[in-house]
C-alpha cells in the first residue's frame, strides 16, 4: 500500500471517530423522556416530559401522552404552557381506584398538548410539558407513558415501543418514569427548599464534566491526526537521498 493511501485510510478512520464522539450525545438526547424529582410510590408528584424536535424542516405542533390503565392515577392535572392548548381525555377503569376514602371509576387516559396556529417547537429546539398527579402505585417501580409527537408537515414520531431489560433499546422507546429514582432524588419532607439547590449545581457540574471530556476526546483525535502527518513527513525526509 502506498504511503498516500495509508494516510488517507487513517485520516478517514480518525475523522469518523471524531464524528461519532460529537454525534453520540445528540442521538442520546433526541428521545421524548419523562422525569420527576418527587414522584415516589404512594405519593404525589410532578412529571416533566421533555420533547426535542428531531426534524430539520418541520416544527413539533402536538404531543399526545397516553396513560395506560396500569399507570392510571386518581388525580392528574396539566400545567398550562403559553402558546399551547391542553386537552384531557378520560376513560373508565376496569378496576376502580381509591383516593381519600372515595372510589375513582374513571381516570385521565390521554393528555394532548397542541400548539397554537403558527407556533410549536422549531427545529433545533425543545419544550418541556409538566403534569402533576398521584397517588402513584406502591407496588411498581416504573410507569410507562407512550407518546406520539406530531410535526407541522403531518408526520409523526410514535414513542411507544417498550424497553425490555437485557435487550437493546428500541428505536422509539416509550417514556418510562422510574419511581424509585424519583424517591431517592426527592429532598426530605422536613428539609427547607434551599437544601434542594446543591442537586442542581451537581447536575451543572456533571454537564461541564461531560463537555470537558468531549473536548479532550476531540482534541486527542485531532492531535493524533496531526501526529500522523508529521510522522509521514519525517519518514519521507529520512528515506530521501
Amino acid at each position: 500500500m502506498s504511503p498516500s493511501r495509508a494516510r488517507s485510510r487513517v485520516a478517514v478512520v480518525l475523522t469518523s471517530a471524531v464524528l461519532a464522539v460529537v454525534a453520540t450525545p445528540a442521538i442520546a438526547s433526541a428521545h421524548v423522556t419523562v422525569s420527576s424529582t418527587d414522584a415516589a410510590p404512594g405519593g404525589y408528584g410532578k412529571l416533566t416530559f421533555r420533547v426535542p424536535n428531531e426534524s430539520d424542516t418541520a416544527s413539533t405542533v402536538a404531543l399526545r401522552i397516553q396513560v395506560p390503565e396500569e399507570s392510571a392515577l386518581a388525580s392528574l392535572r396539566a400545567q398550562p404552557v403559553p402558546g399551547w392548548t391542553v386537552t384531557l381525555t378520560t376513560a373508565q377503569l376496569d378496576e376502580p381506584l381509591e383516593a381519600h376514602g372515595s372510589e375513582i371509576t374513571e381516570y385521565v387516559s390521554v393528555v394532548e398538548f397542541r400548539a397554537d396556529e403558527g407556533g410549536g417547537i422549531a427545529p433545533g429546539e425543545f419544550q418541556e410539558f409538566a403534569l402533576s398527579g398521584g397517588a402513584f402505585p406502591e407496588d411498581v417501580e416504573q410507569l410507562t407513558f407512550p407518546a406520539v409527537q406530531t410535526y407541522s408537515d403531518g408526520s409523526e414520531s410514535a414513542w411507544i415501543e417498550p424497553t425490555v431489560d437485557g435487550q437493546a433499546e428500541p428505536e422509539r422507546p416509550a417514556p418510562v418514569l422510574s419511581l424509585t429514582a424519583a424517591a431517592a432524588d426527592a429532598p426530605a419532607a422536613d428539609a427547607p427548599a434551599a437544601q434542594a439547590e446543591p442537586a442542581a449545581a451537581e447536575d451543572d457540574g456533571g454537564s461541564r464534566t461531560a463537555t470537558a471530556a468531549l473536548v479532550v476526546a476531540i482534541a486527542g483525535l485531532v492531535a493524533g491526526l496531526a501526529g500522523l502527518g508529521l510522522g509521514w513527513s519525517a519518514r519521507r525526509r529520512t528515506v530521501a537521498p
